[in-house]
């Protein structure tokens, strides 16, 4: 079996000798020849996806079609059609048939990346699948067969899923009738730098430059660092090195520039003698942090009267307002007294043309003032903020709807 473990590793570009990985390889391959269902599960960017390779090409299945699907990545309202295919006329744009993923892989292995992202009507339709091997398309109403073997991979906390109601716990329970762990890169300590001098080599020959090395501590900091983007950011940064860096030999000073967050997982340094220099230096960096803190505390008292001033505007403005309420209030009621003293007056009215164009220019003369005291106020809310209609409202206490229509009646120019 170790034989065969090696050539598998070798075969699908898997590097490293921790027993946990070796134990899930020895897995994949006894599960390979069966139909069984296979659950992948462990944090993203830990190699997830050479596992169902592994498992459909050591079946009697790899002569037929392999896909890989990532449930993530297809829209919510596309997915059952991508899996399942669809009829013509099913959905707007649906302008012909369409096979699915389950049609067109029949006879071969599906790989369902991030199963744990699939909306729970898509779900009930593969659990159909799993069951019988029963489908149906989208807008048929013809079941179809399949003949598929699934695989799926998640990185997500499935039992948690599950608690939320975000995932169907009968459909959880028959992908994973085998479970294959993957472990973090965290906890293959040894394999760490090994996979970085794999990925030194390779990007040496793809860029045509030597190839970089690691000091001893650089090695170090490489395995005490968390790697939360697992071999993925391991990759990554062995490419930046790689082409960023003119020195082919990386210390431990420079590789902390390429690994964010890192004093979080190093241990402390104690108990080391400190030397002039590291005084004068902790003084100078205390003198910045003084300096830093008195320009926030100035900048938030230039804020804090900032508001108090807007809070003065504000107020001004809604007395304004309140002012202009009451001298518009006050002209109706004097409206109304005339009114009255005009009808007690109905044969002077009558008779009496000249006092009524009089009253006529009275009540026009009322109209302009009312008229220019909005004019004005609106025209200085919004000259005090720009032109912004929305901020001028709230200033001048109505909505901003209204004060679209007040700007159109009296033709604003904005």
């Amino acid at each position: 079996m170790e034989t065969s473990t090696q050539n598998i590793k070798q075969r699908f570009g898997i590097i490293g000798n921790d027993p946990v990985l070796n134990r899930s390889i020895e897995k994949a391959m006894r599960v390979s020849p069966t139909d069984i269902s296979v659950l992948v599960t462990g944090e993203s960017g830990v190699g997830k996806e050479s596992f169902p390779k592994i498992i459909h090409q050591l079946s009697h299945r790899k002569h037929s079609k392999y896909i890989a699907v990532n449930c993530g990545a297809i829209p919510e309202g596309t997915i059952d059609s991508e899996l399942f295919g669809h009829e013509k006329g099913a959905f707007t744009g649906a302008n012909s048939a369409r096979k699915g993923y389950f049609e067109v892989a029949d006879g071969g292995t599906i790989f369902l990346d991030e199963v744990g992202e699939l909306p729970l009507t898509t779900q009930v339709r593969l659990l159909r699948v799993l069951e019988n091997g029963e489908f149906i398309k989208v807008g048929a109403s013809e079941v179809q067969k399949t003949n598929v073997r699934i695989v799926a991979a998640t990185n997500l906390d499935m039992e948690n899923a599950i608690r939320k109601g975000k995932f169907r716990e009968d459909l959880f329970y028959r992908l994973s009738t085998v479970e294959i762990k993957i472990p973090p890169l965290r906890n293959r300590k040894d394999d760490i730098h090994l996979l970085f001098r794999k990925f030194a080599s390779d990007f040496a020959k793809k860029y045509n430059m030597p190839t970089i090395r690691l000091d001893e501590n650089a090695q170090h900091l490489l395995n005490t660092y968390r790697w939360n983007g697992n071999i993925r950011q391991l990759r990554n940064v062995a490419e930046q090195l790689s082409v960023l860096e003119e020195k082919r030999e990386v210390s431990g000073e420079l590789l902390k520039f390429y690994l964010p967050d890192f004093h979080s997982n190093l241990p402390a340094l104690i108990n080391e003698p400190k030397s002039s220099n590291d005084f004068s230096n902790e003084r100078e960096i205390l003198y910045k942090i003084l300096f830093d803190m008195k320009k926030d505390l100035n900048d938030l008292k230039k804020i804090t009267d900032h508001l108090k001033s807007e809070e003065t505007i504000s107020g001004k403005v809604e007395n304004e307002f309140n002012d202009l309420r009451h001298f518009q209030s006050s002209i109706e009621n004097q409206k109304s007294t005339e009114i009255i003293d005009f009808d007690k007056k109905e044969t002077t009215f009558n008779t009496n043309s000249d006092k009524y164009h009089f009253a006529e220019e009275i009540k026009e003369e009322e109209t302009l003032s009312i008229h220019d005291k909005e004019l004005e106020l609106i025209k200085k809310a919004l000259e005090r903020n720009n032109g912004k209609r929305k901020a001028a409202a709230i200033e001048l206490g109505i909505s901003e709807r209204t004060l679209y229509r007040k700007i159109k009646q009296h033709d604003i120019e904005l």
